[in-house]
């Protein structure tokens, strides 16, 4: 498949930073988000959309005491319950 390079002059800072951000989170190269954003807006992707649901959660866990007691007292089994 032939390629070819594009300079894009005058970004904003606010649109780099939001770019580089997506990268990063996504694990690319500016670049290869960058050509994977165009393709997509370019209508010839190959891939199907991916689907961000609940990727904003995706590694936001924070070990909490509480929370861990919490969990492990609802994970108790109340054998009266099963009678």
């Amino acid at each position: 498949m032939k390629t070819h390079q594009f300079t894009i002059r005058d970004v904003p800072d606010s649109v780099s930073r939001v770019l580089r951000r997506q990268a990063r989170e996504r694990g690319l190269s500016l670049n290869r988000l960058l050509v994977e954003l165009l393709r997509n807006a370019a209508g010839v992707a190959n891939t199907p959309a991916r689907r961000h649901d609940l990727d904003h959660l995706a590694g936001t866990w924070v070990h909490d005491p509480a929370v861990e007691r919490a969990l492990a007292e609802q994970r108790k089994v109340d054998e009266r319950d099963w009678r």
